[in-house]
């Protein structure tokens, strides 16, 4: 597969043309006359500056790793926690930590992720807008120094923006989940379960599919101003690759998914579905495909459209009072 690179494009192209197809691309130079790039591309202490002119002194999230995990952010051996700590920190402390350490051979990771720039810096996104998107669409900032995030993906649609630094981007369609070898969906390090493949030394005896998984890969490096549109639940293993780096990202979902979360239907199916017998299995599998996965149209056009109830097409008000009954059954 070739990703795609592009160095113009607006937001009727974008929504028309892009997200459609379902497949990611680099646009390079998208963000390029951004404030806080222009910031970063004087100086690192310029760049923390212009952070701070926005910063509203709240403690965020802040996860650090030990020079010994070399970057990446993970399980510890035996799976019942992580190999980082994570507690709340001012933006200001990971500004100084970054500074004193970004000429250090092997420093400690840090890593400040999905900050919502509404809540912690107001007036960010307005200074520093996407073009493509609605301006409800919010920014969210990920700050920190070389780190490596494992393969995961997100219920949305994504499009990230380098401010500063490098990365690279490793993505694989939602079709590799079988060859990613994914993590327990109880305890996960960051929200999205993740691939428990390393990247920088994969054990092919014990994950003999992650060799296919890499055939089906895109690699995309980024530098400030680049922007890379991740599709819907593509997989995606990030690395940081400079002493200093911030992106900001987008995420956002389509309308129809206002009537509800596809990941509670997931967990949902596996609990009432995994345990059948295959039979019973099968048959639901058809009555999925058919209903769910196929032709919503095909499957109602022999019925009048006032008799195709939960099928046709549902108004916001009858989309309420299904979710208020399935709630009832579940907790019955």
């Amino acid at each position: 597969m070739t990703l795609r690179e592009m160095t113009a494009i607006d937001a009727d192209a974008f929504h028309g043309t892009i997200v459609p197809a379902a497949q990611p691309v680099i646009f390079r130079g998208l963000v390029s006359a951004w404030p806080a790039v222009q910031a970063g591309a004087e100086s690192d202490e310029a760049l923390f500056a212009y952070l701070s002119s926005f910063d509203q002194q709240q403690s965020i999230t802040t996860l650090v790793g030990d020079p010994e995990a070399g970057g990446r952010f993970f399980y510890n051996a035996d799976l019942t926690g992580f190999n980082f700590r994570s507690g709340g920190a001012r933006l200001q402390k990971s500004f100084e930590f970054l500074l004193a350490n970004r000429d250090a051979p092997n420093p400690a990771s840090l890593a400040v992720q999905s900050v919502p720039t509404n809540t912690h810096l107001p007036g960010f996104g307005q200074a520093n807008p996407s073009r493509l998107l609605d301006p409800s669409v919010e920014a969210r900032l990920w700050i920190g120094n070389r780190a490596i995030i494992a393969a995961h993906h997100d219920p949305y649609e994504n499009l990230a923006c380098v401010v500063a630094g490098r990365r690279r981007f490793t993505l694989f369609p939602p079709s590799s989940v079988g060859d990613l070898y994914i993590g327990p969906f109880e305890l996960t390090p960051g929200g999205p379960t993740i691939s428990m493949v390393s990247f920088d030394d994969p054990d092919l005896e014990r994950h003999p599919r992650f060799a296919r998984a890499l055939e089906a890969s895109l690699v995309a490096e980024l530098e400030p101003g680049d922007a890379l549109y991740i599709p819907y639940l593509w997989w995606h293993h990030v690395r940081s690759l400079a002493p200093v780096n911030v992106l900001a990202n987008y995420w956002w979902t389509p309308p129809a998914e206002a009537r509800g979360a596809p990941h509670d239907a997931f967990l949902h199916a596996v609990l009432a579905l995994r345990a059948l017998p295959d039979a019973h299995r099968a048959a639901w599998k058809t009555l999925f495909d058919h209903y769910v996965f196929g032709d919503g149209d095909a499957a109602t056009a022999h019925l009048p459209a006032d008799r195709q109830g939960i099928l046709g097409r549902l108004s916001p008000d009858e989309a309420q009072r299904l979710r208020r009954l399935l709630s009832q059954q579940i907790l019955s």
